[in-house]
């Protein structure tokens, strides 16, 4: 009887989880494996596939300028988003950690950007904020940093820049994640750290960071893929 409930238990499990499964398969591993593949031919729409090994990606890495200047781009764009992402959010956490009042509140607060982050219409508000006559030339020319205002998107020497100001706003993820990691941690170990008279940094950096190694870990892989 046990048995027959626990292979009726897992056909449901598997009935639940095979529209999850069929979209991954088809719209996911399929296009992935495809891409793989093409990526070894000459192909376009009209003639038929030709195998040519790795001429394309020795074409791309040795003869095409664009791409090296695009990966270049990317590299710095995500390992100067990613630590400006991390750090805002471990320090958020440590913040909220504290038991302070509202921390639901405002943990939602923070976390807002990260769900809506890549919607159409905070791409128009940041367009809207940087823009020629956006908030941010408004500070700047008040302040005497500029004489006249510039299109931040819009300019080559600015946009990445704004990109990646963008990307450290979105932190709210790794936020509730370091939040949960930082919960984990024994009381214990701080109140014997206070009794042997270590400070806050003291503590820290001898108490937290380590604990949070495996958080901060897991956080830097989600990121990295996330900001790429």
């Amino acid at each position: 009887m046990r048995n027959y409930v626990n292979e009726r238990t897992t056909l449901a499990g598997y009935v639940f989880i095979s529209p999850w499964l069929i979209g991954f398969v088809a719209f996911m591993l399929v296009p992935i494996f495809m891409s793989l593949y093409y990526s070894f031919t000459s192909y376009d729409l009209i003639s038929q596939a030709a195998f040519v090994g790795l001429e394309n990606y020795k074409d791309i890495f040795m003869n095409d300028a664009r791409f090296l200047n695009s990966l270049k781009v990317t590299f710095i764009y995500t390992f100067t988003a990613l630590p400006l992402r991390l750090g805002f959010a471990l320090l958020l956490a440590v913040l909220f950690n504290q038991g302070r009042k509202f921390v639901g509140f405002y943990r939602t607060l923070f976390y807002v950007p990260s769900l809506i982050g890549g919607s159409v219409a905070i791409s128009v508000v940041w367009r809207q904020l940087f823009g020629y006559s956006g908030a941010m030339n408004d500070l700047l020319m008040g302040v005497g940093i500029l004489e006249s205002p510039i299109g931040f998107i819009g300019n080559p020497q600015t946009s990445l820049w704004t990109l990646v100001l963008l990307a450290a706003w979105q932190f709210g993820s790794p936020m509730l994640i370091f939040l949960a990691g930082l919960k984990q941690i024994p009381i214990r170990l701080y109140e014997s750290a206070a009794i042997d008279g270590a400070s806050w940094w003291q503590k820290f950096f001898h108490i937290t960071i380590p604990m949070l190694t495996p958080v901060i870990f897991f956080n830097v892989v989600m990121q990295t893929i996330r900001l790429f």
